[in-house]
């Protein structure tokens, strides 16, 4: 005999939301931690507002609608679910709309009550019951997508309850954020191949990031030492191309007829590059990079009252460029910015004389003073002067490069004094030590340098500076807060600097604000350009070798540096014995046999993440812009994308946002600074 069935149970509800895209809707789960705070909001009866998913979205109850906290995005749909159902051409269950799901529960109840009357076995009756639900729905009561009668017709498979479905409940996030890091999108609207935008692209980065400090900081998690890093998206580029610049309007006007999906992609895309460039626009994106950041800083503090870690941002291709000139243009902190004024103050002091004898004198050149009595010239005549006219006056070079670079400060002390610069200490360094230096500043040589403001409607005066960054002047907006590290993905900010005329970084320049920066970039990578030799430039150094997130170095990379020193040592011996050579060729075979056994999971001794020349490359000191540390890092490309570097030239610079070896260089350099140690996962 069958047993008797238990009594009616109550189904467990999950709650679920909708992710609309362009071609279907898809309904996904809430993490378990977020259903079960939903559902007992839900029990309350209250009007309620739950936060979810890391407080980036909030769920009204009464609504059932899903809003972003912190970008723009349409609400989504959300559903208390019970009841699900499957389609013959669906790929999972989708849940019903809860009215119905209702009804199916009453039903349910009911049959069960009804046990003891059947006459057959218990089974029977409710897969007789589900049958009934699959072939004779009510089609009124079809969802949106059923797309003709003879689909409404179809019967579908119904399950109870989440358990009896196959769907992956999301992990929950640690309430406690250890870490804020802001992300600034490069060109376009889109970030990458899939043309996703830039909140997709940093979930996918969150998601990486969630996942490494499960595997590789699994004991400081697990000892509630930390919780997790958050990452927010910046969007600059809906600004710059909105109704209030009206500049797409504007380029349509001249756009010609023809290849038009080319031209549109080329307005849409490539032009934010000329774009940042003109005086007008830059000063939009600016504005807008830095007012977007702030207001999100703000509303997350307000989030997060308790939050007491540090900030950092992050920029891939163009959007570093923007955080770079940002970094370099903000001012110290308020005791700093006196200091700096005060500095300026007796600077001006010291460089406001009133006759040319003590100007030649402070600079050391009284033997040329009877030469300027003779043509009659005092300060401001002097200030006309070009260096030509020096030149003809029979003043030498050296003494000629130190008056042009005198008087060109004097000018631009005396236009700081009415307001008119920005102080950029530091980064613009002069060529060659032409700069007469100033008393008691800072830097190399104990000055500042000064960038003109000019005009956003103006010509822009590239020659004014002794080298400077000849990017274009601006009033660049203060955030407010200080980074605490500046992470590049696949940037142009060496070219960049390159092509504005800076030839070198000063060793000892460090942004006002920001004591760390990370240019990472994959090796084939077209956009991407190294930092490190504008600093070094007489030493030929590596960049450092990001290691793989699984804790060594991808297997075709070793392979193939073994095949290059096994060939090196046997052409380095063909004139040696043959008996040496052989030795070499065995020494190396055996390294290569060492590598296939260790990638076939063999016992064998761990290889090391880091060779020795790494270990030693890492120790060597490049200037301040890092605090002394590298600053090139390179990742390693994958074994498909060896065979040809141009085929993933593409792709490589739009791989970060889904490269785990990024992510897990953030994570550590981050946790770093906390005492936190990267753990490496056992294979």
């Amino acid at each position: 005999m069958d047993a008797v069935p238990p009594l009616y149970e109550p189904v467990q509800p999950h709650w679920f939301y909708c992710r609309r895209t362009d071609t279907k809707d898809s309904w996904l789960p809430f993490s378990m931690e977020d259903s079960q705070k939903l559902e007992e909001a839900y029990l309350s009866v209250k009007e309620v507002v739950v936060a979810t998913e890391g407080e980036r979205y909030d769920v009204k109850l009464k609504e059932r609608r899903r809003y972003a906290v912190y970008w723009e995005q349409a609400p989504s749909e959300v559903r208390r679910c019970t009841w699900f159902y499957k389609g013959d051409k669906d790929t999972r269950y989708l849940p019903y709309p809860e009215d119905f799901s209702d009804s199916l529960e009453v039903r349910k109840s009911q049959h069960d009550a009804q046990w003891t009357s059947w006459p057959g076995p218990p089974t029977v009756m409710w897969e007789y019951f589900m049958v009934l639900i699959m072939h004779y729905q009510p089609i009124t009561l079809q969802e949106e997508w059923m797309s003709s009668p003879s689909e409404q017709t179809r019967p579908r498979t119904v399950k109870r309850g989440i358990e009896n479905i196959s769907v992956e409940i999301p992990d929950g996030e640690p309430e406690s954020v250890d870490h804020l890091v802001f992300m600034v999108h490069g060109i376009g609207p889109a970030c990458d191949l899939r043309f996703r935008s830039i909140i997709q692209c940093v979930n996918d980065f969150r998601s990486a990031s969630l996942s490494l400090l499960n595997t590789h900081f699994k004991k400081a998690q697990d000892e509630k030492r930390i919780g997790r890093v958050e990452f927010l998206p910046v969007n600059w580029h809906s600004a710059l191309h909105g109704d209030a610049t009206g500049v797409d309007e504007d380029i349509q006007r001249i756009t010609l007829p023809s290849i038009s999906r080319l031209r549109h992609f080329t307005n849409d895309t490539l032009l934010d590059l000329f774009f940042y460039n003109s005086p007008t626009y830059c000063q939009t994106i600016v504005d807008t990079v830095a007012s977007e950041v702030n207001q999100l800083y703000r509303l997350f503090r307000q989030r997060h009252p308790q939050f007491t870690g540090g900030v950092s941002v992050a920029g891939h291709s163009l959007g570093s460029l923007i955080l770079f000139d940002l970094l370099t243009n903000q001012r110290t902190s308020l005791v700093e910015k006196d200091a700096i004024r005060g500095k300026t103050s007796g600077d001006m002091v010291t460089l406001e004389y009133k006759t040319m004898k003590e100007v030649l004198q402070r600079m050391g050149l009284e033997e040329h003073i009877d030469v300027f009595k003779k043509e009659q010239l005092d300060l401001e005549s002097l200030a006309l002067c070009s260096e030509n006219d020096l030149k003809e006056l029979g003043i030498p070079l050296g003494p000629r490069k130190k008056i042009l670079s005198f008087m060109r400060r004097r000018t631009m002390l005396q236009e700081y004094k009415a307001g008119n610069t920005h102080l950029a200490p530091g980064l613009h360094a002069s060529r060659d030590g032409e700069d007469f230096p100033v008393e008691d500043g800072q830097g190399t040589d104990g000055n500042y340098a000064f960038l003109r403001s000019v005009s956003t409607t103006g010509a822009v005066d590239y020659e004014y500076f002794d080298v400077g960054i000849g990017q274009v002047s601006i009033n660049y907006p203060q955030l407010d807060f200080e980074p605490q590290t500046f992470f590049a993905f696949g940037s142009p900010i060496g070219m960049f600097l390159t092509v504005r005329g800076l030839k070198r970084i000063d060793p000892s320049y460090s942004f006002p604000t920001c004591k760390s920066f990370y240019n990472i970039y994959h090796p084939f990578d077209p956009v991407a350009y190294r930092i490190e030799p504008m600093i070094v430039s007489d030493v030929d150094i590596e960049p450092m070798l990001i290691p793989h997130h699984k804790g060594r170095k991808r297997m075709h990379l070793e392979l193939k540096e073994s095949l290059t020193r096994m060939s090196a040592d046997l052409k380095n011996n063909v004139l040696g014995s043959l008996r040496t050579a052989w030795q070499v060729f065995c020494a190396h075979c055996s390294s290569l046999a060492a590598l296939f056994l260790t990638s076939a999971g063999a016992k064998v001794e761990e290889v090391e993440t880091a060779s020795e020349e790494q270990k030693e490359q890492q120790n060597i000191k490049i200037g301040m812009l890092n605090g002394g540390r590298r600053i090139d890092y390179v990742l390693q490309e994958k074994p498909i994308e060896s065979f040809n570097e141009y085929l993933f030239a593409i792709q490589s610079h739009l791989c970060y946002w889904e490269s785990e070896d990024t992510a897990l260089l953030l994570l550590k350099e981050i946790y770093e600074k906390l005492g936190v140690v990267l753990e490496q996962p056992q294979q």
